[in-house]
């Protein structure tokens, strides 16, 4: 019997088998520092520069079941999701990341190497997408469940954040990052990398691995475009969010918060449009800029923002906000 980590699991030291301070000396090393940190872990508290006087602050966690498969993702792939998924929320306010804490809970028989794993994941994320940030504490705790829960900060550099209550009709709608990748990865895993019972099967995702890579690399580590954020604060961008949940979805959290409509142009969402508008987990950053606005390097436009009370449309007819929500699951369409 195999482990996560490829690793027979009679001969893999476990969690149940290692003090927290021996978890924590192997896992350490393994960590990016963060240069906005002032002390880094080994108090009860870290403490990170803000050079303004502010600094965005987000969490997210991802637990197995509802948000991951062992059976389909790697202790790498992990860290680098959870990472990923927390720096792109501080790029939608318009910020650069700085430091994460980081909190994983997980069963004693865990192997050390799935948390090591998870710790790599974390650093190469950190050092291929924000340079500089790295993670600055958190906890380590036992549960039925693995549980990676992260906080990230980050640093506005002296500019505003950009909100969600910003667009205006006649704003442009615009997109930087992938659309509907994700969700081509993980329907594929649904439909592909399941036993005759339905339950995640591990050597079917491998395969599929070799097969199409870039579809289950967009599901299991998302690139988010962070670079972009703060281009589109520096362009007067007038709202931005992070795309986490589905174009339709989030889209519409970003139109009622601005009592406003969005409509966008079927022909900017692809081949495979309800894909594109309910597939979520692509991590792209949806934003609007006034009129006339050169849109930043990354951006593509999508539709325009219009009078209205939070609707979602496409080419002007109206459009069910479907995505993925933790309370009933996902609800996009294959398309």
């Amino acid at each position: 019997m195999t482990n996560a980590a490829g690793a027979k699991a009679t001969t893999t030291e476990t969690l149940a088998g290692l003090s927290e301070g021996e978890v924590l000396a192997r896992i350490f090393p393994r960590l990016p520092a963060a240069d906005a940190a002032v002390v880094g872990p080994g108090d009860d508290a870290a403490v990170i520069a803000a050079p303004d006087g502010r600094y965005v602050v987000t969490t997210d966690m991802m637990i197995h079941g509802p948000d991951f498969r062992l059976a389909w993702s790697t202790p790498h792939d992990l860290g680098w999701k959870a990472a990923a998924t927390n720096l792109s929320d501080v790029a939608a306010m318009g910020a650069r990341p700085t430091a994460l804490v980081v909190a994983i809970a997980a069963p004693p028989h865990t192997p050390i190497t799935v948390i090591e794993g998870i710790a790599d994941g974390l650093r190469d994320c950190c050092e291929a997408l924000a340079p500089g940030c790295g993670v600055v504490g958190g906890d380590l705790s036992a549960s039925d469940t693995l549980t990676i829960a992260v906080t990230a900060f980050g640093d506005l550099e002296g500019r505003a954040p950009v909100l969600r209550s910003g667009a205006r009709p006649g704003d442009v709608v615009a997109l930087a990052g992938g659309l509907g990748d994700a969700g081509a990865g993980l329907e594929l895993l649904f439909r592909r990398a399941v036993d005759a019972e339905g339950h995640p099967n591990a050597e079917l995702a491998a395969a599929l691995r070799e097969t199409h890579p870039e579809q289950l690399a967009a599901q299991f580590t998302p690139v988010p475009p962070l670079e972009c954020g703060p281009a589109a604060a520096r362009a007067g961008a007038t709202a931005m969010l992070d795309v986490s949940d589905g174009l339709a979805l989030d889209g519409g959290r970003l139109a009622r918060a601005s009592g406003v409509a969005i409509d966008f142009d079927s022909a900017a969402l692809g081949d495979r449009i309800e894909l594109a508008l309910g597939g979520g987990e692509d991590h792209g950053l949806l934003a609007t800029f006034p009129p006339g606005t050169v849109l930043p390097d990354g951006f593509r436009a999508l539709g325009v923002v219009t009078a209205g009370a939070g609707a979602i449309l496409v080419d002007g007819a109206p459009h069910t906000q479907n995505g993925w929500d933790p309370y009933r699951g996902w609800d996009g369409a294959a398309g």
